[in-house]
């Protein structure tokens, strides 16, 4: 920025200070703005909120969360419309398993969708009876207990809670609303070389792998990491509802 030469004034200006430099200021300091908030929104964090119950009761409606950009490595979906400036992945780092998140579902490539990371290639994944099986062997699920919830129509239904351990320890919360849906008996998928297989939280009430095969790793976008606002019911922009609406215990919420 240019330092003023003199103190001398001019009626109806600031000191040192004119009218066309004071407009370059303010465009500079929007352009640099723009700039850094693009460079941290594709390289580092960037906001999704949840606008469906498939991973409930981890991640809820109208739960507003950052997803580390930098955690799997960057792809071309790391960037703004996707665009194609390179093939598969660069600074690469493969997920772990039990984590939660987000990629774009293809074959469309153009909605994000946030599941957690069940299968690794090669693994073999199959749900019986509500059961998880993986390379053959039962996942161990605990009952913790039934909580209700509600349907698309505001109808009250009960669902049992489970904490499911998935091989290497980690450990999340599910819901089962039964163990003789649709998708509670499946084929067995193989998961191909580069790929992972997805699972939403509420199991019977989540479009995943199950359904659209396992994820291309070039497809994930990054993996979800604390929840920085929650509101119950309202818009985004409705601020004056907030403090009705908002969740104020999961603030700062760090994702699991």
């Amino acid at each position: 920025m240019n330092e003023p030469k003199d103190d001398t004034t001019v009626p109806g200006k600031a000191a040192g200070q004119s009218g066309p430099s004071a407009f370059k200021e303010v465009v500079y300091t929007i352009v640099w703005a723009v700039v850094i908030a693009v460079v941290v929104r594709t390289f580092a964090y960037e906001p999704f909120n949840i606008p469906s119950g498939s991973m409930k009761p981890t991640l809820l409606i109208g739960d507003y969360l950052f997803v580390s950009k930098f955690s799997y490595g960057y792809s071309r979906y790391s960037f703004p419309y996707g665009m194609d400036l390179f093939q598969g992945r660069i600074l690469a780092s493969e997920p772990e398993r039990g984590d939660v998140a987000v990629f774009r579902k293809p074959p469309q490539n153009d909605q994000d969708y946030i599941k957690r990371v069940i299968g690794f290639p090669g693994d073999r994944i199959q749900v019986r009876e509500g059961l998880l099986y993986i390379n053959g062997q039962p996942v161990k699920r605990e009952k913790l207990g039934v909580d209700t919830d509600t349907d698309d129509g505001g109808f009250p239904r009960q669902l049992t809670r489970y904490r499911e351990t998935l091989p290497g320890g980690t450990s999340h919360i599910i819901w089962e609303e039964s163990d003789t849906g649709f998708s509670d008996n499946t084929r067995v998928h193989v998961v191909p070389e580069g790929h992972y297989f997805m699972m939403g939280d509420n199991r019977d009430h989540s479009r995943d792998s199950r359904a659209i095969g396992p994820i291309p790793f070039a497809n994930m976008v990054g993996r979800a990491e604390i929840i920085f606002l929650s509101l119950d019911g309202a818009d985004l922009y409705q601020f004056w509802t907030w403090p009705w609406t908002m969740r104020f215990g999961r603030l700062g919420h760090v994702i699991e």
